[in-house]
């Protein structure tokens, strides 16, 4: 029994429906044999803060081996994970070996059968219903009502009592013009009508992801807190020649919840969402997204969460990170290199969810085509993970974790500061001294064709 292998790691299905899958005794004998070869590796201590939880809980039991460790801190170990799936990338015992360890979707487990058995607090119900919040903070009044009170000292602290959000952590703004409202030029319907799961073919061909025509999902961020990201999108799209159009309806991707372990309202967004984006992959359309965790939970989550599911599947591989898509035309020649203008130095933060999906560094490959780039990346977590990174009780670790990120960028003069992840690149910004503001590729290439 050794450690690796020569095959490719592989994800199983999650087989949520399943009694099984919530069953307590199963559920913690397979936390206890994973956790029991986690203490026995122990290479993952540096990730985040779960390993330390359980690696102390083990080390001060009265043992020091699992066994003596109490079952309430196998909860604290769950509460810790943010599913940034980087233990998977790292572990050597994943499938295809024998030992068979995905500790994220354990971790999913866990929390699923909790959120079955207790629900979660409404205050964390409340900052994973995004499409809710959104909608009702981006309506004119409001939003100005919640950007005051988001930068008011008092208004953070009721906040922080109310909501569980720490008075340090960067919050979004919201805009009451939206990405959607300010796009509305785009078409938003297919060749074809939209097909629904029970009408779909058994199976339905994936498009090549180059020929010059995808769907933008704005997500939620960038819908509402973030709309000038999509719009940077359209323009360096459409200045390569790429036809961009919107889906006719939008819900959330499903991340925060699948982070609650609320699959159910997972499965309710997926209904929403991957009938309006079916019909465009029939037509032959791909599909980007310009936050890496939506993308990551259209390509990985979903299908391994419905794997039966063909218009689930036909979805998934239409999905692109913008750059992945954008490399592909680069390959057939079809990429505008006529640009205007040089980026200098950029510093480049590599998010967790876009580092999983093994595409390689493709922001990275498209910026140094800019003459008189350079980009330096950093592939370290930033600790934000959505929601994580602005609780109360989580906010000193998230800190911690961002520190080895925070010294990179501090540590040099950089013309530029970039993260594919928004929420991520803020919270590294607001560790920085000075003015430094982290900024989206895609608006860092916009610059670049002087657009």
């Amino acid at each position: 029994m050794s450690e690796g292998g020569l095959e490719a790691p592989t994800r199983h299905p999650i087989d949520w429906h399943s009694e099984d899958f919530y069953d307590e005794p199963s559920l913690f004998g397979e936390l206890e044999r994973v956790f029991d070869i986690c203490h026995g590796c122990r290479r993952c201590f540096s990730l985040c803060n779960v390993f330390p939880t359980l690696f102390d809980a083990v080390d001060e039991s009265e043992s020091g081996e699992l066994d003596s460790v109490p079952r309430t801190v196998f909860w604290d170990v769950v509460d810790e994970c943010f599913l940034c799936d980087m233990c998977y990338m790292k572990c050597p015992y994943v499938p295809p070996h024998e030992w068979a360890v995905d500790f994220p979707h354990l971790m999913l487990r866990a929390k699923a059968k909790r959120f079955r058995d207790s629900g979660a607090p409404l205050k964390d119900r409340l900052l994973a219903n995004t499409d809710r919040v959104g909608s009702l903070a981006g309506i004119p009044v409001v939003a100005e009502i919640v950007n005051a009170v988001n930068r008011n000292g008092v208004g953070r602290v009721l906040i922080e009592k109310t909501l569980g959000v720490d008075r340090s952590a960067p919050v979004p703004t919201y805009h009451r013009k939206t990405a959607r409202k300010r796009l509305s030029r785009l078409r938003n319907s297919p060749e074809l009508e939209p097909v629904t799961s029970a009408t779909a073919p058994k199976k339905i061909e994936p498009v090549r992801g180059d020929e010059g025509r995808v769907v933008l999902f704005v997500t939620c961020y960038g819908n509402r807190n973030a709309p000038e990201i999509c719009e940077d999108l359209v323009v360096a799209f459409e200045h390569n020649g790429i036809s961009v159009a919107l889906a006719s309806s939008e819900a959330c991707c499903g991340m925060p919840r699948l982070e609650l372990g609320d699959l159910e309202s997972v499965e309710r967004a997926k209904d929403q969402n991957i009938p309006a984006l079916l019909g465009w992959v029939e037509a032959g359309w791909d599909i980007v997204a310009p936050i890496p965790s939506c993308v990551l939970m259209f390509k990985q989550e979903l299908p391994l969460l419905f794997p039966h599911d063909v218009a689930v599947q036909a979805v998934a591989r239409a999905f692109f990170d913008p750059f992945e898509y954008l490399s592909r035309r680069h390959k057939k020649k079809l990429l505008n290199t006529d640009f205007k203008n040089s980026l200098g130095k950029v510093a480049y933060q590599v998010p967790c969810h876009l580092r999983v999906q093994n595409i390689g560094l493709k922001t990275k490959s498209i910026l140094e085509l800019v003459p008189d780039t350079q980009v330096e990346t950093i592939e370290r977590c930033s600790g934000h993970d959505g929601t994580y990174g602005v609780k109360a009780r989580f906010r000193e670790a998230s800190l911690k974790i961002a520190r080895p990120v925070i010294s990179r960028v501090q540590g040099a003069e950089w013309d530029h500061f970039v993260s594919d992840c928004p929420m991520a690149g803020a919270q590294i910004a607001g560790g920085l001294d000075g003015n430094i503001s982290a900024k989206h590729p895609i608006s860092l290439l916009r610059t670049a064709y002087g657009l």
